[in-house]
């Protein structure tokens, strides 16, 4: 049966992957209203989006990918409340279509490992491993997990949640204090130091960007042929790097050393020190080729390179 997807954050760095993966797929793509993120008017605007939606999938499927979201480690915590509110309100507009529209429904909604795991012992983390999440950016996560599952419950739609582990890749935004591999690229390319504030045995699993998103339409397609009901699954590349060994990987790549400076930071103790992840959901999904990291981070850079020399 037909799919009819809207891409909720098609602008944002995973956001546009996935609708990359979808138009390579030939899938029949929603372009959805323009949402009004930064005025109270976004609300009605995603009610709007669903009731076009499913308007235009007529007797087909219809898949929504919240991909939304702007917040970070270190974000307000009002600026997060919004998120969640905003995360509700699409909730509410599905839970008000009638059931049998209801039972053609996917919905994917995007987390965070990190967020999640960021005050949890016992790495590497699965599916089954306990939530610990520390500071209002990870608890704002938490209440989105949440509010999925009771949607879920409640609705009968499938639902799936990814807790994406380190995303990286072209498109990354450079004005968020998040993406370590994007802002060496920026350090590099402006030949400016920059600062770390993890130690630099700090384990991390860097995700490319159009690995990830192919691996949640794979995912979706999997659960959209499963019962309905709600699922998590790690999304993750399944290799955990040190930061330090991350750094002599940037070195390889540029052929020059790059000028760190270690400080420290109230943001870091809100961050696990081993953030190594393994996915027991479908775990045939994940037997799949990965962008190996040096090829990962030559086309972030190039990415970098043209964003900063457009902006100059």
């Amino acid at each position: 049966m037909t799919s009819l997807d809207w891409v909720v954050g098609a602008r944002g760095l995973l956001g546009s992957a996935v609708a990359r993966r979808l138009a390579a797929l030939d899938a029949p793509v929603f372009s959805g209203p323009r949402i009004r993120w930064s005025t109270p008017d976004a609300e009605d605007d995603i009610r709007l989006g669903i009731a076009q939606l499913v308007a235009q999938a007529g007797d087909d499927s219809w898949r929504v990918f919240w991909c939304a979201g702007v917040g970070v480690t270190g974000s307000s915590a009002e600026s997060l409340r919004t998120e969640v509110s905003r995360f509700e309100t699409l909730l509410a507009a599905i839970t008000a279509l009638p059931e049998a529209v209801r039972a053609r429904g996917l919905v994917f909604v995007a987390s965070s490992a990190g967020a999640m795991f960021a005050g949890a012992h016992g790495a590497p983390f699965d599916e089954t491993s306990t939530p610990a999440p520390l500071g209002d950016y990870g608890h704002a996560k938490l209440a989105i997990e949440d509010a999925a599952r009771g949607f879920s419950a409640t609705s009968g739609v499938r639902c799936l949640v990814g807790r994406i582990a380190n995303l990286y890749g072209p498109g990354q935004s450079l004005s968020k204090p998040q993406g370590l591999i994007s802002h060496l690229c920026r350090a590099y390319v402006n030949r400016t130091p920059l600062s770390v504030y993890v130690p630099l045995d700090t384990l991390r699993d860097y995700i490319f960007v159009d690995d990830c998103a192919a691996l949640i339409v794979d995912a979706c397609q999997r659960l959209a042929e499963s019962e309905p009901g709600y699922h998590v699954k790690i999304l993750a590349s399944g290799r955990s790097v040190s930061v330090g060994a991350l750094l002599g990987e940037f070195r390889r790549v540029v052929s020059r050393r790059p000028e760190i400076v270690m400080g420290s930071s109230a943001v870091s103790s809100l961050q696990s020190r081993d953030l190594r992840m393994r996915s027991t959901l479908w775990p045939e999904l994940d037997h799949r080729a990965m962008t190996n990291l040096s090829d990962g981070i030559a086309r972030t850079l190039q990415d970098v390179r043209a964003t900063v020399v457009r902006g100059r």
